[in-house]
């Protein structure tokens, strides 16, 4: 019989408090709270967005690998425009290569990025094929065509000597056909159990999985069927009955995403059961994929709900994941405050509190545990800008006072006082802070402004703009020469981040989700994007090219102010529909939460 001892190889051991260093898996005793309590490493799945297609498509075919996919053929801009083209991922950026012979759309695939196979489909000016094309890793061969024009199929198979053609419509309505490929020819073969079209496969020739779809009687379906080199057998349904959605995998480890209803929704197959997971991070019908399992995927190209979009996303399942948890609260509940500092040391300033958003001019700091009440800012407002390097030093600017007054006022904390120093040289409000007391940035404003202005200590000196105009976005970055800023208002929400140099703002990679009002936190090159409007808690993450939705927060939240990095992170204070907030949260990105299993404390 196992013990404790034996899998960690320590007994339970008793401290006052917590280890210095706990591993993952270890158990203690905490004497001072009269509590056992173990050490847990945070798992989960995530989509993160990858460099889009060079051409967006919508329902294209797609092969390969998370790391080495193929993207072929499809429909693009503007519709219906059938494309030829062929573009090559190489786990970072896709490369066009040779054209296939025939250009199309609603198409059938399979294979590899070396060997694939192409088949089916509608061309110009809507009619269905049977062609099918051979791809060796250079150029596209036509080869022998299907046994029925169709169009809306799926496809399995390992490479372009072997696959299946699964279901479709080659007429009016929609089919069960299937049909096997050799490498020579195609064979009729048992047909499924359900006709469908818009129907979504994986697998391979002896072994595939065929799910989701439409007919006459349903829209949308949930059918899964099983094949096993002979007939199809039916298996378990998907949770979310939808058609025109992507697919990677096995038959006994497969994933299916996005689909009609242009929906996000994502869903793991481990050979019996359907789990919903993780959503794509960008809502889309018409999607390609490309995997050989359930935990690396590629999804790329589709629409939303009728813009077509080169977008990909990666897969990723079982990593491990930073993780909220809760902190000490705020004194007073309020929102549109500012904040800096780390996870062990932080401060908040103004803001609005109840009732209605009255001004306020409260300071806070933080120590890591419980936030204590200080000297309160010179100026009461809400809507204010903040940058500082901890709770001893930092720097109050911007904000506003209803009905219609913007403030340039800038003060600087010393640890004890604020003290008015000089004003920003535009009145405004809804920007965002980077930086620290003695290097830091005003970035855009409400009305969206693109306006950037540069503190050297002393003064604000105004610098290139924004490309892209916006307020109530959030930021990170550490000086006056090094940040990015994401999200917005420009008006509407928006995605865009863009990354400054000292010198000038370029436009990189878009957050997975538009949003507003969130809140920002860490370097130029690791950052996260947490809460924001609508309200959420979704968090993203930054790695210094792509953005990567991560564990949420505990409390959906709006309008929230943040400091430290992306390994020890702060988030405080906002407001969600139930009012202001006093919360909260430290997120850890290791992924090592402390868990209590009791309490025995009486």
């Amino acid at each position: 019989m196992s013990s404790y001892k034996k899998e960690i190889g320590t007994a339970v051991q008793n401290y006052a408090g917590d280890p210095a260093n706990p591993i993952t898996g270890q158990l203690w005793y905490d004497s001072n709270a009269s509590e056992f309590k173990y050490q847990e490493q945070v798992t989960g799945n995530a989509w993160s967005t990858g460099n889009s297609l060079n051409t967006a498509r919508t329902f294209l075919g797609g092969a390969g690998t998370q790391i080495a996919a193929l993207a072929f053929g499809g429909i693009g801009n503007p519709p219906p425009t059938y494309a030829a083209l062929t573009e090559s991922w190489d786990g970072t950026s896709w490369t066009e290569l040779a054209d296939m012979n025939s250009e199309r759309g609603y198409v059938g695939s399979n294979g590899t990025q070396t060997s694939a196979l192409v088949f089916g489909g509608v061309t110009p000016p809507g009619n269905n094929v049977a062609l099918t094309e051979s791809w060796n890793g250079s150029a596209w061969t036509e080869v022998g065509d299907l046994n029925l024009e169709k169009r809306m199929l799926a496809g399995a198979g390992a490479d372009n000597t072997s696959a299946l053609a699964i279901g479709g419509i080659g007429g009016p309505a929609p089919i069960a056909e299937t049909e096997s490929w050799n490498g020579t020819s195609w064979t009729e073969v048992s047909d499924l159990n359900t006709e469908r079209r818009l129907i979504a496969g994986c697998g391979i020739q002896p072994a595939a999985l065929a799910f989701g779809g439409e007919n006459p009687s349903a829209a949308e379906l949930a059918n899964t069927e099983s094949w096993n080199g002979t007939s199809w057998t039916d298996v378990a349904d998907l949770n979310t009955a939808r058609n025109s959605m992507g697919a990677a995998g096995t038959y006994t480890a497969a994933l299916g995403f996005g689909g009609e209803g242009t929906t996000a929704a994502t869903e793991s197959w481990n050979g019996s059961i359907w789990t919903t997971t993780t959503s794509l991070s960008f809502s889309r019908r018409g999607v390609a994929g490309a995997g050989t399992n359930n935990t690396s995927a590629l999804a790329f190209g589709g629409q939303n709900p009728t813009t077509i979009t080169g977008s990909t996303e990666e897969w990723n399942a079982g990593i491990n994941l930073g993780a909220w948890y809760t902190g000490g609260n705020l004194n007073t509940a309020k929102n549109q405050a500012a904040g800096c500092g780390t996870q062990t040391s932080a401060l908040s300033f103004g803001g609005g509190v109840d009732p209605g958003g009255t001004l306020t001019a409260k300071t806070e700091a933080y120590n890591g545990t419980s936030w204590a009440e200080v000297n309160d800012l010179n100026t009461a407002r809400r809507y204010i800008s903040g940058a500082g390097a901890d709770n001893t030093s930092a720097l109050a600017f911007s904000g506003f006072s209803p009905p219609a007054t913007n403030f340039a006022n800038t003060e600087l904390w010393n640890g004890y006082t604020w003290t008015e120093v000089n004003d920003l040289n535009t009145a405004r409000r809804a920007g965002t802070g980077i930086g620290i007391a003695t290097s830091a940035l005003m970035v855009g404003g409400d009305p969206p402004t693109g306006a950037t202005e540069s503190w050297n200590g002393t003064s604000w000196t105004e610098v290139n703009d924004l490309n892209t105009n916006r307020g109530l976005l959030a930021s990170s970055g550490v000086s006056n020469t090094s940040g990015l800023i994401f999200g917005g208002d420009t008006p509407g929400s928006t995605a865009v981040t863009e990354s400054w140099n000292g010198t000038s703002w370029t436009e990189v990679n878009d957050l997975n989700k538009v949003i507003q009002v969130q809140g920002g936190l860490g370097t130029q090159t690791a950052a996260l994007s947490f809460g924001g409007s609508p309200t959420t808690s979704q968090t993203e993450q930054w790695n210094g090219t792509n953005w990567t939705v991560v564990e949420s927060m505990n409390v959906s939240m709006a309008y929230p102010a943040g400091g430290g990095t992306t390994t020890a992170g702060l988030g405080f204070s906002g407001s969600n529909p139930s009012g202001k907030l006093t919360a909260t949260e430290v997120w850890d990105g290791t992924g090592f939460i402390t868990r209590t299993i009791t309490t025995t404390t009486e």
